[in-house]
């Protein structure tokens, strides 16, 4: 009979040959825009909002606020008021699935905005987990 010590190296040598792969399910989906003269048009809010599970009208309203300017949308794109990047908008994109999609105690994508009363939270699918979010 082969000791605990030794079972255990088989056994780590075992894993260490294989490489470990990690693909999250969840990605940030990527913004597509387009300038035209003094406006920024984000081609891809309805892709957007199907993959964050939230509707284009509060990710749009969350833009417009971040980035302090005026917008609507128009056919699935939403067109800003002013000259924005694309590393611009993809970082306010990315600061709205941290706040508002991500569940904070197990960071599952899962999560959907309720509201009780006057504040909204977010509730976990994954884990139940129910937090309030800021405005």
């Amino acid at each position: 009979m082969e000791s605990y010590e030794n079972l255990l190296e088989r056994a780590l040598e075992k894993l260490s040959q294989r490489p470990v792969l990690r693909k999250d399910r969840f990605e940030i989906p990527k913004v597509s825009v387009v300038r035209e003269g003094a406006r920024t048009i984000l081609r891809n809010l309805t892709q957007i909002s199907k993959t964050l599970n939230r509707n284009e009208d509060n990710i749009s309203k969350y833009l417009v606020k971040s980035l302090g300017t005026a917008g609507i949308i128009d056919n699935g794109r939403l067109i800003l008021q002013g000259k924005f990047s694309e590393e611009e908008i993809q970082k306010e994109i990315n600061e709205y699935v941290k706040l508002y999609v991500l569940c904070k105690e197990c960071n599952a994508p899962d999560t959907e905005l309720i509201k009780e009363e006057r504040v909204t939270f977010l509730r976990c699918l994954a884990c139940g987990a129910k937090q309030p979010v800021k405005g």
